[in-house]
């Protein structure tokens, strides 16, 4: 980028930040999550349309999707991009080409005057997670370093932060005394996790954490309902002065202890995901998604705060669009969590404007193409004790190559009998499969109908039959990790 392109640039980026501070609060705290693990893409263009027309004004992305980094081209838009675990690795390396190039190729090449307005690069996604046993712990910090610096050297380190997003597992209160102000960071990654602190908060970079009041509730049995939304009649949490209403707060102040006892009591905080799925779990659906969500917005847009944060808080639903695709190793209601179905239509009414108006309905993606009007069913007739094995054979296949969610414990499909169960497994491999008329037999045991067999509860759904598929997502990922290879071998 020439240094006169770069001047404008930053003169029309400060501009617009000047500007955004000068509209009120409800512009400009809420962002949302725009996850890609689908099997069917919705095109992008057409979902930035959506974002803009519903006033979304930050989104957060998992990698640095070209397809819909073009998409945002010209928009007024916060982004964060990121850049996922498995290439930390790469990152973290003493020669900081591979963070050099990247920077080059996903940031510096889109930001220029009426580009696209990235404001963070998440290095990682929760590398600290418990589960992952210390997978990523050596190369985190060199990785984040690396990048800001190669932001440092394009000229953009006084725009573009480099940032880490953190799970709330980070940190905790001990057992014997779970209020806010015993909170600490987690001993055995303390050390690491001060260095990376002191490394953002020197930056000006935000500490960004995922928050997620459902999980307080799906993994414990004794966990109070109410407590996980802010209109709760629970009785609340007494910590000294504060008193707490929602579980929300608690965590998010939990943090707050934690990084004041490290001595950074001012620490900027983004709440990188938060939100509550659809399906998937008996707590998991729209009545108790919309409740948590309407509250959240109301209550990060209201300024008060938490009772040991003050002000407006900064937060990115999780997340924009159902993911098919994603792994269910942590629970079904995993591919739930979108404010939108997965051809663009929304789930539920919500006001992002913070002013609880009733009626105030989400727009939807327009212009979304979908297969033909054709389900795969089982045949009407067929025998259950006839079929003992061939039938669970044929739904254990069909689930294990597409997404029978719906039908687990408390999901929204598991009224269904079990004719309905296979109709349902099948259908969901049929449309996977775009809706290949070979790839609606089982065994000779499902039949392709015009009849939608969907009920009042249960959708059957159509695949869309537009945007850029997963195999071309991941095919691109192979392609960098080929690339990567022949470099090292080259070099050596």
């Amino acid at each position: 980028m020439g240094s006169k392109n770069l001047d404008e640039f930053l003169i029309l980026y400060i501009f617009g930040i000047a500007v955004v501070c000068l509209l009120p609060c409800c512009f400009g705290s809420v962002g949302v999550n725009w996850g890609t693990m689908a099997t069917q893409q919705l095109p992008a263009n057409s979902v930035v349309e959506m974002l803009m027309e519903n006033g979304f004004n930050k989104v957060k992305l998992f990698e640095a999707d070209e397809v819909i980094l073009n998409a945002l081209i010209g928009t007024d838009i916060e982004v964060m991009i990121a850049i996922p675990n498995y290439m930390l690795m790469d990152f973290s390396s003493d020669d900081s080409t591979y963070a050099d190039s990247w920077v080059e190729a996903n940031v510096t090449a889109y930001a220029y005057a009426h580009g696209v307005n990235i404001r963070y690069v998440a290095v990682g996604n929760e590398p600290f997670l418990r589960s992952y046993n210390g997978t990523y712990l050596q190369y985190i910090l060199p990785a984040l370093k690396n990048v800001q610096e190669a932001i440092n050297k394009a000229g953009l380190g006084a725009v573009v932060k480099a940032t880490i997003p953190f799970n709330a597992d980070i940190y905790y209160s001990p057992e014997l005394n779970q209020v806010p102000s015993a909170g600490d960071f987690r001993p055995e990654v303390r050390d690491l996790t001060l260095q990376i602190v002191q490394y953002l908060y020197s930056n000006d970079a935000p500490f960004v954490v995922n928050i997620y009041p459902f999980l307080s509730l799906y993994g414990n049995m004794y966990f109070p309902l109410d407590f996980a939304f802010f209109d709760g009649s629970n009785k609340p949490v007494r910590d000294g002065d504060n008193v707490y209403t929602n579980v929300f707060d608690a965590n998010f102040d939990t943090l707050v202890w934690s990084l004041k006892k490290a001595g950074f009591p001012d620490m900027k905080i983004v709440v990188g995901e938060v939100g509550w799925p659809t399906d998937g779990d008996k707590n998991a659906n729209n009545e108790y998604a919309m409740r948590f969500n309407q509250g959240l917005i109301k209550h990060c847009l209201s300024g008060q705060g938490t009772p040991a944060r003050k002000g407006k808080l900064e937060v990115y639903l999780f997340s924009l669009i159902d993911e098919n695709a994603k792994s269910i190793a942590p629970g079904n209601f995993e591919r739930h969590w979108g404010l939108f179905e997965f051809d663009g239509k929304p789930k539920y009414e919500l006001d992002l404007s913070g002013r609880m108006q009733k009626d105030i309905g989400l727009v939807a993606v327009e212009g979304v193409n979908y297969m033909h009007k054709r389900w795969c069913i089982l045949k009407p007739g067929n025998n259950i004790k006839d079929n003992a094995e061939d039938l669970p054979r044929n739904i254990d296949y069909a689930c294990s190559l597409s997404d029978c969610t719906a039908l687990g414990y408390g999901s929204s499909c598991n009224h269904l009998s079990t004719e309905g169960n296979a109709s349902y497994a099948f259908n969901m491999y049929y449309q996977l499969k775009n809706q290949n008329s070979w790839d609606c037999d089982f065994d000779g045991l499902a039949m392709v109908t015009d009849e939608d067999p969907s009920d009042d509860k249960c959708r059957f759904p159509l695949m869309v039959a537009v945007g850029h598929s997963l195999e071309m997502l991941l095919s691109m990922k192979l392609l960098y990790i080929i690339l990567v290879a022949v470099h090292v071998f080259i070099d050596e």
